[in-house]
């Protein structure tokens, strides 16, 4: 062991490759890059989700870099361009991360998953709930090259750390050198054992290096295995996320109500949709709603009936494009005017039914035992019901009229379901009106007498028709000739209308029957897959 220097200029000499050392840039920890209410929103959703917590909880037991890494996956989903920053500015402790997601964001199947999540902390939260089992995966098979990253990074930390350490203790040595610049052993020994120490932790920190290089290498072996793992994932999460906004869609929850709706709230509902007996609906509820939205589009606005051409005329609500083209002409407008004063301009024209529906629409739904039974396709009867009552809800808004459903069977068994119009209906009531079974008989009197007390007393508020009343049963039965009466002088003193829709059971429809004598309009319904039975119903309401 050589002399230890003890005047300051040769300590100087010795630390100075100690001294130009700077510490390394700082490094950042998450590989997507978000600004500060992306953040917050990260975190909201963090703590709105039990599922993100439980997961990360589990993952940090293992991993203690895994929430960095849900946060990184969370914010590939959410954000409409996610950036990712280059391995060159990532912490080594969080290459893996940097990597996994790299993966992610590369593949096709994660672009046609983020069509669903983008913007939506909700569905990128639960994208990164579907991505679990890829993650923890990912997570086990890179925990070598994991362990040496963070070898590497102590190792760095500790040769900055002994670097700084020499340039404090020359300090030290020069604030107790004298005017010839000799330094005193004890302050002399400590700036040799601090330039040593730094020389040990260099070499540590070159060993870590290279470790950390071979273990690079091992986990850009592995990335074809984790990038086959991302796009897995990235396909079953988007998957989901379409599965998920169809069961909304069909059940007639929008994303502007999605948006709004609190995360606990909308997660219940998801799940409620997902595993209940209404999933099952879903297809057949959300054709009744295309068929009644097509029905609605194909009426002209403001005339009587389905357009059939072009007439002449001078309803000024029903002229044609190229008449109103004319009317914003200067040069035209006289001419505009002899032609409505003759009745000459062109109109659309309409014929048949007539939407002449006012006030409540109240639907009817037998759910006595026979409902329960399937027909062709397996569609049940009673699912056939309730997603035309679903529609008919649906057509109430679209109007803005009052909506009633009653759920009916044996005489003492009746369940009434109100949405009035002015308010949205509530999607938790509508899932409950749906999932509502009552079972027994059939008794038509109850539920039509309780129809007929609610437009005479709550939802009678309007002149002219009072209401439309849908009958939906698969059942015939008896009517007493007093209750008859009454039910005839009711419906001449509120005006209101009644459709009857047999459900499977032809002969309840036919001439003669207590369904077609309580009914204005009866229609039978036999394949229970075809929506299209029931258009004519959505073109008269």
């Amino acid at each position: 062991m050589g002399r230890t220097p003890n005047r300051l200029d040769e300590m100087a000499s010795g630390a100075g490759k100690w001294l130009g050392l700077s510490a390394a840039p700082e490094r950042h920890t998450a590989a997507v890059v978000a600004d500060r209410f992306e953040q917050i929103t990260w975190r909201d959703t963090y703590e709105q989700s039990a599922g993100l917590r439980e997961l990360a909880e589990e993952l940090n037991e293992r991993y203690e870099y895994a929430t960095d890494l849900l946060t990184d996956a969370f914010m590939a989903a959410y954000k409409v361009g996610p950036r990712l920053r280059e391995r060159t500015e990532m912490d080594h402790s969080r290459l893996v991360n940097h990597q996994v997601i790299t993966s992610l964001v590369e593949s096709p199947e994660f672009a046609e998953l983020r069509r669903e999540t983008a913007g939506d902390p909700y569905a990128a939260a639960m994208a990164v709930l579907a991505q679990a089992a890829a993650l923890r995966r990912t997570l086990e098979r890179s925990q070598d090259a994991q362990e040496q990253a963070e070898q590497t990074k102590k190792a760095q930390q500790a040769a900055e750390g002994a670097a700084a350490a020499v340039g404090e203790a020359l300090q030290r040595a020069a604030d107790e050198a004298g005017e010839d610049g000799t330094v005193q052993a004890p302050a002399a020994d400590a700036v040799q054992q601090a330039i040593e120490a730094a020389e040990a932790a260099e070499a540590a920190d070159a060993a870590a290096r290279q470790a950390a290089q071979d273990a690079a290498q091992a986990l850009a072996a592995a990335a074809p295995g984790i990038r086959a793992g991302a796009r897995n994932a990235a396909a079953k999460a988007a998957e989901g996320a379409r599965q998920e906004t169809a069961l909304m869609r069909a059940w007639g929850v929008g994303p502007g109500e999605l948006e709004r709706m609190p995360f606990d709230r909308r997660a219940l509902l998801a799940e409620r949709l997902r595993t209940s007996r209404l999933a099952q609906w879903a297809e057949l509820i959300g054709r009744f709603r295309q068929m009644a939205d097509g029905e609605r589009a194909r009426k002209v606005e403001n005339a009587a009936g389905e357009l059939v051409g072009v007439t002449l005329g001078n309803d000024l609500s029903r002229l044609i494009p190229s008449e109103l083209a004319n009317l914003g002409l200067p040069e035209l407008r006289a001419v505009f005017a002899a032609r409505y004063a003759a009745g000459e301009l062109m109109l659309y024209d309409s014929q048949g039914e007539q939407s002449t529906g006012q006030g409540a629409i109240i639907a009817c739904v037998d759910t006595s035992h026979s409902m329960y039974e399937a027909g062709p396709g397996g569609v049940t009867r009673e699912a056939w019901a309730k997603a035309c009552a679903l529609a008919l809800l649906d057509q109430a808004r679209h109007a803005r009229r009052d909506f009633a459903g009653i759920l009916f069977s044996a005489a003492d068994k009746i369940q009434v379901f109100r949405f009035p119009a002015g308010r949205e209906a509530d999607i938790v009531e509508v899932l409950h009106f749906a999932e509502t079974f009552l079972g027994g008989g059939t008794s038509y009197q109850t539920p039509l007498t309780a129809a007929a007390e609610l437009l005479a007393e709550e939802l009678n508020d309007d002149a002219g028709p009072r209401g439309d009343i849908v009958m939906i049963t698969d059942d015939e039965c008896g009517v007493t000739e007093e209750w008859m009466r009454g039910w005839n002088d009711a419906k001449h003193l509120l005006g209101f209308r009644v459709f009857g829709v047999a459900v499977g059971a032809p002969r309840a429809a036919e001439a003669g029957s207590v369904l077609d004598a309580l009914c204005d309009n009866l229609r039978s319904i036999e394949d229970l897959t075809d929506v299209q039975a029931a258009a004519d119903l959505f073109r008269v309401l």
